[in-house]
């Protein structure tokens, strides 16, 4: 009798153990991110809290970012010094405060200003649609000034010494130019520059070192262009022409100029035009300067009238970019295509005048060029340009585009920064780093790391391939605005004269009547009526005739601007 088989599988358990015990650790691993994820959860609303607390609202991963860089970087920064000879052409940068209006959207502080460097931060996200990381772009200038100066600070270190140069009685010509985009504080920074230009020019003329308040006299105009059109803005904003007399100086004919006698005298004229000047509403700015507002202070001789010194402070129209403009009507549009087409034409005359690769001076390319040509061509002229720009998150693009516009109008390579810096840390006495307390000052960094790579570069090399592809396309808008504005001109003149010749046929029809009706007329005088109220109807046909033909070419050319308009908006980089 044959046993039955034994069962030789043997029951382990050891598998089980092993995969609970694998579920167990994964259970707390899980337990661990948890409980981590929600640390880092109180101490990012930690976080956010102090930012709001210290008026930094925004994304806390990228506020994180930009501190740990400012960090890194304390140490990078320059005392502010002016410079021992002031250059030609002198480009400062001034970052303002965060506005109540940033807040409210919580656009956070993107912008860090470390005497001469300004870095833009702008954030970025990776293709992972989680990673968050900032693309730094610097830029070297002659002064970095951030948001914890004043505008004394700027005053002092960029427009004093043309104060000074205007005063000497060499008969120098400075120019002040505010640059930037709408909003930035172009027109805060000015208002205050004006304020102190004038006690500075009746403080130096007293001391009598050179040309004194006995012998000379302070004249100021102001006045605007508009769309085109130029205003003075202490004549009830008179229309003003700009004409070229036979030695080629440029006249602006019909623009008063009036006399001050003291510091006062002179803030009175210049805060009575300033409240003149136009602004409309923008997508960027509800109160945005829409004209490029020019005051100029002559000193001259009080017997001879020889020009003794000029002093030409400009703050220019908000600058923007093409996709900013895509709701605005035709008159917003015609605006900031003249004001951009202007600031081009402002760039290229700067450059020539600082001696760069242009040979040609364009100053006839705008009016805002052609008023200000003798403080491009003079040898005795000298400029400083204050590029304002905005500290918010929101506006980095536009931030970047005002920094290359002043970076290639000075084009200061990095080769000359590196060698200011070696030089001013060997003189640690007159110039030492600026440390801001609580900043990690252990590691530094080369500056050729830190420089945008377009400084690395040729300028030429970067921007041809954009001008060369655009050129016609911009071109072509160009000559049309500028057609427009003739058209408009031509119009509103032709008008202004059929009215005018209306007018008097009307008065004339008047007496022709009045005699027709008189209880002495006969056959003869029936006869001139109706031969003279046949001529008044012909005149008054041909003038309707007339008006209607430059109606429809003006509206020809709106129609065309505004098809362009959209084409060079939708071109890329604009």
């Amino acid at each position: 009798m044959t046993s039955p088989p034994k069962n030789n599988r043997r029951i382990s358990t050891g598998g089980k153990d092993q995969t609970r015990m694998r579920i167990e650790r994964m259970e707390a691993e899980r337990e661990e991110r948890r409980r981590l994820m929600q640390e880092r959860k109180v101490e990012r609303e930690k976080e956010e809290k102090r930012n709001l607390a210290a008026g930094n609202p925004g994304d806390v991963d990228f506020i994180g970012l930009v501190k740990k860089w400012r960090d890194e970087h304390a140490n990078d920064a320059l005392s502010l010094v002016s410079n021992e000879e002031q250059p030609k052409i002198c480009i400062a940068v001034r970052k303002r405060p965060i506005s109540d209006k940033e807040r409210k959207r919580k656009d956070h502080d993107s912008v860090t200003c470390y005497h001469p460097t300004v870095t833009v931060h702008n954030c970025k996200v990776k293709v992972d649609g989680i990673t968050k990381y900032l693309d730094h772009s610097s830029f070297c200038f002659d002064y970095g000034i951030d948001e914890d100066q004043t505008t004394e600070d700027i005053y002092q270190h960029s427009t004093l010494p043309l104060v000074e140069f205007t005063c000497s009685g060499k008969g120098g010509r400075a120019t002040v130019f505010a640059y930037g985009q709408t909003g930035s504080g172009k027109t805060y920074t000015m208002n205050g520059i004006e304020a102190m230009v004038a006690e500075d020019i009746f403080h130096l003329l007293s001391l009598g070192n050179g040309p004194n308040l006995d012998d000379t006299i302070v004249l100021v105009s102001f006045f605007e262009i508009y769309g085109g059109r130029i205003q003075d803005l202490l004549n009830k904003r008179q229309r003003l022409k700009v004409l070229e007399d036979g030695k080629g100086e440029v006249v602006v004919t019909g623009l008063r100029e009036f006399e001050a006698n003291d510091p006062q005298h002179l803030l009175e004229y210049i805060e009575s035009a300033q409240k003149n000047r136009t602004t409309h509403a923008t997508e960027a700015n509800d109160t945005s300067s829409r004209s490029h507002a020019i005051c100029q202070i002559v000193l001259r001789d009080k017997e001879s009238q020889k020009l003794r010194g000029k002093l030409s402070l400009v703050d220019l129209a908000g600058s923007e970019r093409g996709s900013d403009t895509k709701s605005h009507n035709k008159q917003r549009r015609t605006e900031s295509s003249e004001i951009n087409t202007s600031l081009l034409a402002l760039k290229e005359c700067i450059r020539a005048l600082g001696g760069g690769s242009s040979k040609h001076v364009p100053y006839r390319a705008s009016k805002l060029t052609l008023i200000l040509k003798d403080c491009f061509t003079s040898s005795l002229a000298r400029t400083t340009m204050i590029a304002t720009v905005s500290p918010g998150a929101s506006s980095a693009d536009h931030t970047i585009n005002t920094l290359r516009y002043a970076d290639r109008i000075k084009e200061k390579k990095i080769s000359e920064f590196r060698s200011q810096r070696k030089k001013a840390l060997a003189n640690n006495d007159e110039m030492k780093p600026r440390l801001r307390p609580g900043k990690n000052t252990q590691n530094t960094v080369d500056y050729l790391d830190v420089h945008h790579p377009s400084l690395h570069e040729s300028d030429d090399e970067i921007y041809q391939s954009a001008d060369e592809s655009d050129a016609e396309e911009f071109a072509d808008l160009h000559r049309t605005v500028q057609n427009l504005f003739e058209e408009e001109e031509s119009l509103l003149n032709l008008h202004m004269s059929v009215i005018q010749e209306n007018a008097e046929l009307l008065t004339e029809e008047g007496k022709l009547l009045q005699g027709v009706q008189s209880d002495t007329v006969n056959d003869y005088n029936i006869d001139a009526y109706a031969h003279r109220l046949g001529s008044i109807l012909d005149r008054k046909a041909y003038l309707i005739s007339c008006l209607k033909d430059k109606l429809g070419a003006f509206r020809t050319q709106l129609q065309r601007e505004e098809q362009l308009s959209k084409k060079v908006v939708s071109l890329p980089g604009y």
